[in-house]
């Protein structure tokens, strides 16, 4: 009996959902979403950083790895990718660099569809090897890739240099002075 109750707590757990290529008029709404997911106060130290070119960027260059999932009329998630090839390699790689789900619907199921579309759409480019890469302390993520196959995680350092405290006035600024050097 208790095996029964198990399997219909994660049935509810399902949300319909529907994963499609990205198109236009979904940039907005993607990017709204991955403001409220990736604030610079909560992951301070992404290489990248979540704004509007990200998502621009992304559809421009590789529209094919850029998917939403739509649960009714509302976009509840959404995943952006690319493909590297490195001269003097037959392999080729899938880097899977954007991955958000609404928060108020993790755990119903939208990121695991948004990575098997993903997956499949690798499959199909011939790629070998699909790399993710999120923050050690983010465990959240990392029992989601590791549930989704991954594996072989390596430490990566990034280092910041943060130049508030020698902030000096820009170029731009300096050189339209309309004052005389001395």
């Amino acid at each position: 009996m208790t095996g029964l109750s198990e399997r219909s707590d994660r049935k509810k757990k399902r949300v319909h959902v529907t994963v499609r290529e990205m198109e236009l008029d979904d940039l907005a709404v993607v990017f709204h979403l991955g403001e409220q997911l990736f604030k610079a106060d909560v992951v301070p130290n992404l290489y990248r950083t979540w704004d509007e070119y990200e998502v621009v960027s992304f559809f421009m260059s590789d529209p094919e790895f850029c998917l939403v999932a739509e649960a009714g009329e509302d976009i509840v998630g959404f995943a952006l990718g690319t493909t590297i090839s490195k001269a003097r390699s037959a392999w080729k790689y899938g880097h899977l660099v954007w991955l958000g789900v609404r928060p108020d619907l993790h755990g119903y199921g939208i990121g695991e569809k948004l990575f098997a579309q993903f997956k499949e759409l690798m499959l199909d480019e011939g790629v070998r090897i699909i790399f993710v890469d999120s923050e050690a302390d983010n465990l959240g993520a990392l029992y989601f890739f590791r549930k989704m196959g991954f594996g072989s995680p390596k430490e990566h350092i990034y280092l910041s240099l943060n130049l508030a405290a020698q902030k000096r006035r820009p170029r731009a600024e300096t050189s339209t002075s309309s004052e005389p050097e001395s």
